[in-house]
């Protein structure tokens, strides 16, 4: 199980099992502790940015975001740690169970709250339970879901969900009866490509056309983009995309968004060159802007908004910028978010993402069991069907 964070070497047969602790703030952890077992690559799992949810107001019991995560010790010393939160219901997930919820209470039951493992409001793949090195997974995963299951008995929670883990980790946990969701998102891979010309040159002549059209068009309205690094992006730009983002938000959804002013001022830029933001401008005033996390092998798009409409100016800030970064940057792939079919026309390639849930109630862990064997064909089915839509030519 090479997928979880953990970098090598196998724990002895014979080693101490470590105690598990639950925490309901990261000031319970210094940076360093937790850095050390959780890597400072994948940006999302770092304390700065996990703390920094917490602090600027995003991840509280208010907001149904209750810090609960997991650490493991031997000898006092941290050697495991597991991202969890108390929810208090289903929003900012991206994997959608509102029918289960309905179906615990049609039963007379209550669903809510229920323990999550994810990145809050970020549905990226990438490592959950993570250890240190020489640390066997396979022999602390049992350890990790018979203290979750402790947990949620002294709590009465209904359930826990492990979200966009990655593959590796999803079927092992399958194997030990914990249900699979497979869902799909559209992601962009390197090909080893020099020039984003050299993408295009996959592409079929007319489906080519049309993206350089949509190129042309942002030129044409008389659009410039600047790409903006780390340090490089100001406190005035953070301001200005946090308006950005909160107006496009209330128009999309009618809320202001998940993420506070505070998130974009404070967390945001502690997490240095692993951001990247797309700033627009038109006749000298910044319109939109992109914002993106990297690690050192893929690029993650994540949020937008902008405060006037121009044509194709999304595609170029959210998608074709990124793949220039990622090529310039020799990144492996591109992750722009979920959802999102227009994707496909533009290269993004249709991917399993996945999660695994454990259900108390064994009548509806039954039920969730058999839901997820009967959605599973269907899923495969529509990623084939996605695969048939990229626009690349026969011989590609």
């Amino acid at each position: 199980m090479s997928g979880l964070n953990q970098q090598g070497g196998t724990q002895t047969p014979h080693a101490t099992l470590p105690n598990a602790e639950f925490i309901d703030s990261l000031a319970q952890v210094s940076a360093a502790e937790w850095d050390a077992v959780a890597g400072e690559d994948y940006p999302f799992l770092r304390h700065s940015f996990l703390y920094g949810l917490e602090t600027t107001g995003c991840t509280t019991a208010d907001t149904g975001w209750q810090p609960c995560h997991l650490l493991l010790r031997r000898s006092g010393r941290i050697i495991g740690l597991l991202p969890l939160y108390l929810k208090g219901h289903s929003y900012g997930e991206y994997v959608f169970d509102w029918s289960w919820a309905d179906a615990w209470q049609r039963a007379g039951l209550v669903y809510y709250p229920k323990l999550v493992s994810a990145i809050p409001f970020t549905p990226a793949t990438g490592p959950r339970l993570c250890l240190s090195t020489g640390e066997d997974p396979e022999a602390l995963w049992p350890c990790v879901l018979a203290a979750i299951r402790g947990y949620a008995a002294t709590r009465g929670l209904s359930s826990w969900h492990l979200l966009f883990p990655e593959q590796e980790t999803s079927e092992w946990l399958l194997e030990q009866g914990l249900p699979q969701r497979m869902t799909t998102q559209f992601h962009w891979f390197n090909q080893g490509y020099s020039t984003f010309d050299d993408f295009l040159g996959e592409f079929a002549s007319r489906k080519r056309k049309n993206l350089r059209r949509e190129r042309e068009r942002v030129v044409q309205q008389g659009l410039s983009l600047e790409l903006l690094r780390g340090a490089e992006i100001t406190a005035a730009d953070w301001q200005q995309f946090h308006h950005f983002y909160q107006t496009t938000y209330a128009k999309r959804s009618g809320h202001g968004g998940y993420l506070t002013r505070d998130f974009f001022l404070q967390t945001a830029p502690s997490l240095g060159d692993q951001v990247i933001m797309v700033v627009a401008r038109h006749s000298g005033r910044a319109v939109a802007a992109a914002l993106y996390f990297r690690s050192s092998t893929t690029l993650y798009g994540r949020y937008w908004g902008c405060s006037e409409d121009f044509d194709c100016l999304h595609f170029e800030a959210c998608y074709y910028r990124g793949i220039e970064y990622c090529i310039a940057e020799g990144l492996q792939r591109f992750d722009p978010g979920a959802q999102g079919e227009h994707k496909i026309q533009r290269g993004f390639r249709p991917v399993n993402t996945y999660s695994n849930h454990w259900i108390a109630d064994p009548r509806l862990a039954e039920a969730v069991a058999d839901f997820t064997r009967r959605e599973k064909p269907h899923i495969e089915a529509y990623r084939r069907d996605a695969a048939s839509l990229l626009p690349f030519r026969q011989d590609s």
